[in-house]
C-alpha cells in the first residue's frame, strides 16, 4: 500500500490550524489574558428567525411518515434551486438554467472537489496572496509544478495582472472577488478582460464569489455572469456562510453553465457525474433553511446581519488607520488587510499583537509569498468585542 506522496508537499498545517494552536499556547500560558479573536472567518450572529423557523417545520416533517425525505436529488431540491435561480440571476438579467446548479456543503468543498474533473496535467494560476485551499487542493490533485503564481501587491491594487504575452498560458485560472484576504473588488472593466482572455485561450475561470452579498451597490458585479460571455468560459462557486451565517450549517452552491465545453465534454456532464457519486446531496433540512433565506422576510434579516458585519469592518478599517497602519479593504469585504510596521515579519506582528493587544489576527505569509508584511483582521466578531480589539490597538500603536 503507498500513500498519496502529493499529500507530503503540502505544509506542515493549515493556516487557520497554526493560528488557533498558537492562539491556545499562548492562553495556556497566560489563563489571565482576555483574548479577543479577529482572525478565523467565522460569523457569530445567530441564523435569522425565518431560517429557524423553517427548519424547525422541516424537522417536524421528518417526523412524519407522510412528509418524511429520504436522499435528496444530486444536485438539490427544485424549490431551493429555483429560489437560486430567480433571485441571484434572473432577476439580475443573467440567463441561465436550474440544471446548471449544483446545490452542495459549502464552497470550500466545491473550490476542492471540482479539481476532480481536470486532467492533472493542466496548468493553473493563482494569485498570490490567497485563500490557501486553491493552492492546498491542486498540490494534492498532483499540480504543484504545474502552479502559475499571479502577484498581487497595493501597486496593482491587489488586483492580478494578465499573463504577458508569450508567457505560459494557464489552462484554469482562479478569481475570488470581493477577494479574500485583501478585500479587493473588481469592476466589470476590469473582470472583462479575463473573460476575453480565458475565451480567447480555451482557458477555464474558478469564480469564487463567496463574499458578493458585501457588495451593496451597483458599482461592482456581484457575479462573472454579469460580464457578457462569460457562461463559455466560467464556473462560479458561492456559498451561504458569510451570506446567511451558515458556517455551522454548512450550504453553498456551483453553477457549471452548459456552454462551458472542453475536449468535446460539457463540463456541466462530468460535475454532475462527479457528484452524484461522491456527494449524497445537502440535508432537507439545511435546504429548507437556505430556500427562507430568499423569502421576503429572510431577505431583510440577512442583511441586518450583514449590515452588522460591514459596520464592524468599517470601525476595524477606521480604527487601524487612526493607530498609524496603513490598510486596504473593510468597505465590501468583511476584511482589513493590515500593512505591518517595519522590522516585523506577519508572524512576529502576530505574536506582537497577540502578546501586547490579547487580539489575534491572521498573518498575511499564510496566504501567500506577497502577504508577508500584512495581517488580516475580520469584522465577524461582536460589536463590544470589535471595539475593545480596535481600543487596544489604537492604545498601543497610535504612539
Amino acid at each position: 500500500m503507498k500513500i498519496n506522496k502529493n499529500f507530503l508537499d503540502l505544509e506542515e498545517s493549515y493556516l487557520f490550524s497554526t493560528v488557533n494552536k498558537k492562539t491556545r499556547e499562548f492562553a495556556a500560558a497566560h489563563p489571565e489574558a482576555d483574548i479577543i479573536k479577529l482572525s478565523i472567518g467565522d460569523v457569530t450572529r445567530p441564523l435569522c428567525p425565518a431560517v429557524i423557523d423553517a427548519m424547525h417545520k422541516a424537522v417536524d416533517e421528518m417526523a412524519d411518515e407522510k412528509t418524511f425525505r429520504g436522499y435528496p436529488p444530486e444536485q438539490g431540491y427544485d424549490f431551493v434551486r429555483q429560489a437560486i435561480l430567480e433571485h441571484d440571476y434572473l432577476n439580475r438579467g443573467i440567463e441561465l438554467k436550474l440544471d446548471e446548479i449544483f446545490l452542495s456543503d459549502g464552497a470550500k468543498s466545491d473550490c476542492g472537489n471540482i479539481g476532480d474533473i481536470f486532467a492533472t496535467d493542466n496548468t493553473v494560476a493563482i494569485c498570490d496572496p490567497v485563500y490557501p485551499v486553491y493552492i492546498d487542493t491542486n498540490i494534492m490533485n498532483g499540480r504543484k509544478d504545474k502552479i502559475i503564481i499571479l502577484p498581487c501587491s497595493a501597486e496593482t491594487n491587489f488586483l492580478p495582472e494578465l499573463p504577458a504575452p508569450g508567457s505560459a498560458v494557464p489552462d484554469i485560472i482562479y478569481l475570488c472577488f470581493p477577494n479574500n484576504p485583501t478585500g479587493t473588488v473588481a469592476s466589470k472593466e476590469y473582470l472583462k478582460k479575463w473573460v476575453d482572455y480565458a475565451n480567447a485561450n480555451h482557458s477555464l475561470i474558478l469564480y469564487d464569489s463567496a463574499y458578493e452579498a458585501f457588495i451593496t451597490d451597483g458599482k461592482y458585479p456581484k457575479s462573472i455572469y454579469e460580464i457578457e460571455e462569460a457562461k463559455s468560459c466560467a464556473i462560479e462557486l458561492r456559498s451561504f456562510s458569510k451570506t446567511a451565517g451558515f458556517t455551522g450549517l454548512r450550504c453553498g452552491y456551483t453553477v457549471v453553465p452548459h456552454d462551458l465545453v472542453f475536449d468535446g465534454t460539457e463540463l456541466n456532464k462530468l460535475w454532475f457525474r462527479r457528484q452524484s457519486t461522491k456527494f449524497n446531496g445537502v440535508s432537507y433540512i439545511t435546504q429548507k433553511a437556505a430556500e427562507a433565506v430568499y423569502s421576503i422576510e429572510g431577505q431583510k434579516q440577512i442583511q441586518d446581519n450583514l449590515s452588522f458585519y460591514r459596520e464592524n469592518a468599517k470601525i476595524i478599517f477606521e480604527g487601524v488607520k487612526a493607530a498609524g497602519f496603513k490598510a486596504f479593504g473593510g468597505e465590501y469585504s468583511p476584511y482589513v488587510w493590515l500593512k505591518i510596521p517595519e522590522g516585523f515579519t506577519s508572524w512576529s506582528f502576530f505574536d506582537e499583537l497577540l502578546e501586547k493587544c490579547n487580539v489575534v489576527g491572521t498573518p498575511g505569509s499564510g496566504f501567500g509569498k506577497m502577504g508577508e508584511g500584512y495581517l488580516r483582521l475580520t469584522g465577524f466578531g461582536s460589536r463590544e468585542r470589535t471595539l475593545e480589539a480596535v481600543e487596544r490597538i489604537k492604545k498601543t500603536f497610535s504612539k
